[in-house]
């Protein structure tokens, strides 16, 4: 190899190293910078605590409230992996029965529909008067909200595996269940886990709504407590901390996605590589 083909090799893994260290500190300088401007805007404009808290207040609340923030956010943490994991068990179970059957995706996707369709805030009243205030509500809310998303995600997976594939697996012998096993599901993970990152988030959006009309403990409830004492910097605390436990989620969603289908992100990122190297 020539003296210039490795120079422009080195030049290529170097500037390779760039991006990867720029992708990995450019969330925290995004999360900084807006913070930063989130500051100066406050100051500069005086804006009143009760209506904007700087970031400052904020963190400040909850140097001073970390033991119930600690105490509230695990409660809140507890109840959403609960509706969560049953989320995910109910959810890739009915994607994949409704993915394989035409009967079933037509029979029970217009009621699917109609029930996702119903605002959560809706039923936590239903759910107050059959299970009373507590955990059960907030549990049950996390599961009604992250539900769909992953149901929709799996079944769209496997019904979308090739009609000339499955005609080729049958003309060799495989049966119905072998082609769901074997095909149907392995093509179906990559949605799967793009659902759990959406699904994740939004089970903590029903926690807390289930939290703020009927809970004695957790984030929403605690959230309350401060809005009617007109404590804003709690309150946004309490956002914070919710913010902090989505992302951690989010994260340990992503991590879990990279080890068990990284096969299905291979070529995105071996065109990225290509793209790079020829600018």
């Amino acid at each position: 190899m020539s003296p210039e083909a490795l120079r422009r090799l080195e030049s290529m893994a170097a500037a390779a190293r760039r991006r990867r260290r720029l992708q990995a500190a450019l969330p925290w300088m995004v999360i900084v910078g807006m913070f930063v401007v989130w500051e100066i805007a406050v100051r500069a404009f005086d804006v009143p605590q009760f209506v904007l808290p700087a970031p400052s207040d904020i963190a400040a609340s909850m140097v001073k409230w970390w033991v119930p923030l600690l105490d509230n956010s695990w409660q809140t943490l507890m109840t959403t992996l609960i509706g969560f994991g049953f989320a995910i068990v109910f959810g890739l179970l009915l994607g994949v029965a409704i993915g394989s059957s035409t009967l079933l995706y037509h029979g029970l996707y217009p009621l699917l529909i109609g029930f996702n369709s119903i605002p959560k805030v809706a039923v936590v009243p239903i759910l107050v008067i059959w299970f009373g205030i507590g955990t059960v509500p907030a549990v049950i809310t996390a599961f009604l909200i992250s539900f769909f998303p992953i149901m929709v995600n799996v079944a769209t997976g496997i019904a979308t595996v090739e009609p000339e594939l499955r005609d080729v697996l049958r003309a060799l012998g495989a049966r119905h269940s072998d082609i769901i096993r074997k095909v149907g599901l392995p093509r179906a993970m990559p949605y799967f886990f793009a659902s759990l990152k959406i699904s994740i988030t939004v089970a903590f959006v029903g926690s807390i709504i289930a939290e703020t009309v009927a809970a004695n403990k957790g984030i929403g409830h605690l959230m309350i407590l401060a809005s009617s004492r007109f404590d804003v910097p709690l309150v946004f605390a309490g956002l914070m901390m919710t913010a902090i436990m989505g992302v951690a989620m989010y994260v340990a969603a992503v991590a879990i996605e990279n080890r068990t289908t990284g096969w299905a992100m291979r070529g995105q990122n071996d065109q990225q590589q290509v793209k790079f190297g020829g600018a």
